[in-house]
């Protein structure tokens, strides 16, 4: 078995491979890693030559077209054997260089060409959200572009790629989803299926090597939240949560005024969404699929916007639901009100429902004045009033800031804006309003 040996000094050794599909025999130690690259080169740094083919090995490589292996090592270095599979390396290289060098050379420098291609999307859900909202806004983004498609549905499949230019191999189905693993042109995946798909869909993505950025609610369990959170962390990958309102100018503009007491300490909230849902057949009424009712689907937003306004986590909740229709709403939640209280006293009255038109506000009361936003969780249209006058901001696709966001995180690898451990906190939240509802007692917010 042939073997090569480098010895006493620092060197840079360099890897260069078109795909990392490697299979490694007896490397068993896992690397540190320095810095990732989306569409361009991944670096590691590892102590020896062990930790560099283990690292290739690992499949957390996975998505970069190029890796960059380095290690320094002053003593012995020993080359190990690797066996390649599916694709074998179609070049390789070894450069030398001095510790210093690396700093000096392009290691530690700022993100290269590729860096400016935008990043290719995976959208999973060719529903209302992805059509009226989601694709149009890709088409907005500056630094993202709609990739592949995964449906159940072939002929609504070769509709969007006529549509919006996919190539025939980036249509997937639910069974086929998988193998996206080879799709270099798809770096995220975006999850718009209904809610007890999220944790699947999440975890096969984040398996495949992409980052996920999953729709509000993120499931319909703390427990499917956690899998979801540990199964991207062990893949290296990102997980955002889908929250517009988070990349609304007026929702921004409102947190704004709180944070900084435009109109002192915030003492009170109100928040209210819901709609009528005159359909009794769709998957929201069925809680296998939806995994509640209109809390689980509108009264989420409500509770994050208020969590946003008061700037903390609320620590007790008193909830009542109501119906008026027990056959149509026999399995989930019809109408759902509920009060929050906050470490620091204040208080957030909220509501939600699926059998009333008309409720989306949100309003911030403090010492000397007030805010609202009517209507406050539609795509569009929202203005604030205060006490002080109105505010007319721009109007900015809260779509497309929220992958554009999403995108730089990826590309300088950073946390996302609304992570999957935000996502976790509401679910938290949702299980205290329904426990409250059981128990018809005040309960405690658990810790995440």
């Amino acid at each position: 078995m042939a073997r090569s040996y480098l010895r006493n000094s620092a060197f840079l050794f360099e890897f260069r491979v078109l795909k990392w599909f490697c299979s490694i025999q007896g490397c068993t130690t896992h690397v540190t890693w320095s810095r990732r690259r989306p569409e361009g080169e991944a670096f590691v740094w590892a102590t020896t030559t062990n930790e560099c083919l283990a690292g290739i090995g690992s499949g957390r490589l996975q998505g970069y077209n190029s890796v960059v292996l380095i290690f320094l090592q002053t003593a012995e270095l020993e080359m190990q054997p690797l066996t390649t599979h599916r694709r074998n390396f179609l070049s390789g290289s070894v450069s030398t260089a001095v510790a210093a060098g690396l700093v000096k050379g392009g290691f530690f420098s700022s993100v290269n060409a590729s860096d400016t291609k935008k990043l290719g999307v995976a959208l999973v859900g060719l529903g209302s959200l992805s059509t009226e909202q989601i694709a149009p806004a890709l088409r907005n983004s500056k630094n993202c572009q709609l990739a592949a498609i995964v449906t159940g549905n072939r002929t609504k499949g070769q509709m969007w790629a006529n549509q919006y230019g996919i190539a025939r191999r980036s249509i997937y189905d639910y069974e086929s989803f998988d193998k996206i693993v080879n799709d270099d042109s798809v770096d995220i995946v975006y999850i718009a299926l209904p809610n007890s798909m999220h944790r699947e869909y999440t975890i096969r993505a984040a398996q495949a090597g992409k980052h996920v950025l999953c729709e509000t609610p993120m499931a319909t369990t703390s427990r499917d939240c956690r899998d979801m959170i540990a199964e991207c962390k062990k893949a290296d990958r990102f997980l955002a949560i889908g929250n517009r309102e988070q990349f609304s100018s007026n929702h921004l503009k409102m947190m704004e005024l709180a944070s900084t007491e435009q109109f002192g300490s915030i003492e009170r909230i109100e928040a209210e969404f819901g709609y009528k849902i005159d359909n009794s057949t769709q998957w929201r009424l069925r809680k296998s699929v939806s995994g509640g009712g209109a809390l689980m689907e509108l009264g989420v937003r409500a509770l994050q916007a208020c969590r946003r306004l008061a700037g903390e986590e609320p620590v007790h909740f008193v909830a009542q639901e109501t119906k008026t229709d027990a056959n149509k709403f026999s399995e989930v939640d019809e109408s759902i009100t509920w009060c929050m209280q906050f470490a620091s006293g204040t208080l957030a009255y909220c509501s939600t429902s699926f059998n009333f038109d008309g409720l989306n506000r949100l309003a911030a009361y403090g010492k000397d004045g007030f805010m609202r936003l009517d209507p406050a969780f539609g795509c569009s249209g929202t203005r604030i009033e205060t006490s002080r006058g109105a505010l007319d901001l721009p109007q900015l696709d809260p779509f497309a800031a929220q992958l554009d966001s999403f995108a730089e995180c990826i590309r300088e690898w950073k946390p996302p804006k609304v992570s999957g451990e935000q996502g976790l906190r509401d679910a938290l939240a949702i299980e205290a309003i329904y426990r409250s509802i059981e128990t018809g007692a005040s309960v405690a917010l658990e810790s995440a």
